[in-house]
């Protein structure tokens, strides 16, 4: 790993745009020295990010038990699991040892937590008396979280390649991962091609939720390529920027603090019944204004297009 000489916070993060509050505060201070420390003693991202999903799962296996002192506990590991997921990230930046497949390594981290965490709290209801129709209740909540956790990374990821170019942002397309599947011998590297496969999958799903998203983005490579004017550059961002708070509310921060406050009450179905009303609505107003967004700029840059001919 090769890192930079008198390396700043700054240094380790996307960008400011789609930093959370606590993140800013809380997260990325601690895991900036923690990847300081990681670079000293030569361990890389993905091997943090191993480490984060036993972390993570074994955190949810202490939201079991309807006792509070143990479940602070695993909302601690918890919160550690986040730290390390904040880490095994800035760390990647620093090192310039970021790879597709410690990308998809990271969001199979975070999948695998909440998995546990669903699927723990099914078992502690169903230990309480509830029907199995908890089951059903748990599995809309969760197929929910995933459209939640992919729109949002995509959406955020957009707004990089905006700002950065695809250089420096983590922008796929299935288009590009089907590509990649097809030059990739599964006997030579069977664990990757797999990941790859599932992560094509889901880079799909995004697409077919964004269409509008897709023209533009098509427009806006046919037109520039990699070299977007500055002006539009910023008028994009600027027009895009309030969406980012959205994409943050989807993520991690929130509904952890409502899982620990619905921990402390004792009452984790409400924890489901958040992701189904709260969260789902916060997803479509983001969609629906994102899709906006798509369609004004993708409709600005024809007209200019055009114009110029």
């Amino acid at each position: 790993m090769q890192s930079k000489k008198n390396v700043t916070l700054e240094d380790s993060l996307k960008s400011a745009d789609t930093e959370e509050t606590l993140d800013i505060w809380f997260y990325r201070p601690l895991g900036f020295r923690l990847a300081l420390l990681c670079e000293r003693l030569h361990i890389t991202p993905n091997m943090i990010t191993i480490f984060s999903i036993f972390v993570g799962v074994a955190a949810g296996l202490l939201f079991y038990p309807a006792n509070l002192k143990v479940n602070i506990i695993g909302m601690v590991l918890l919160v550690f699991a986040n730290l390390l997921d904040s880490t095994d990230g800035q760390l990647a930046r620093l090192t310039n040892n970021h790879t597709r497949l410690g990308r998809i390594l990271d969001g199979l981290a975070g999948d695998l937590w909440f998995i546990c965490i669903y699927l723990v709290c099914v078992f502690r209801l169903l230990n309480e008396g509830w029907s199995s129709w908890v089951w059903l209740l748990a599995s809309a909540a969760g197929l929910c979280h995933i459209l939640h956790a992919a729109m949002a990374d995509y959406y955020r990821n957009i707004h990089l390649m905006i700002l950065k170019s695809s250089s420096g942002s983590e922008h796929d397309t299935s288009r590009e991962m089907s590509e990649m599947l097809r030059g990739m011998s599964f006997k030579e590297k069977p664990f990757e091609k797999i990941c790859l496969w599932f992560y094509r999958n889901y880079t799909r799903q995004q697409e077919m939720l964004s269409p509008k998203m897709q023209v533009f983005l098509k427009t806006l490579r046919t037109t520039f390529g990699e070299n977007i004017p500055q002006e539009l550059k910023n008028s994009l961002r600027e027009a895009n920027k309030s969406n980012m708070p959205l994409t943050n509310i989807l993520q991690f921060n929130t509904r952890v603090i409502f899982l620990f406050f619905c921990l402390a009450l004792d009452c984790v179905w409400l924890y489901f019944v958040f992701d189904l009303v709260v969260m789902n609505s916060v997803l479509v107003v983001l969609i629906v204004r994102q899709e906006r967004f798509a369609s004004k700029f993708n409709n600005i840059i024809l007209k200019e297009t055009y114009s110029k001919a």
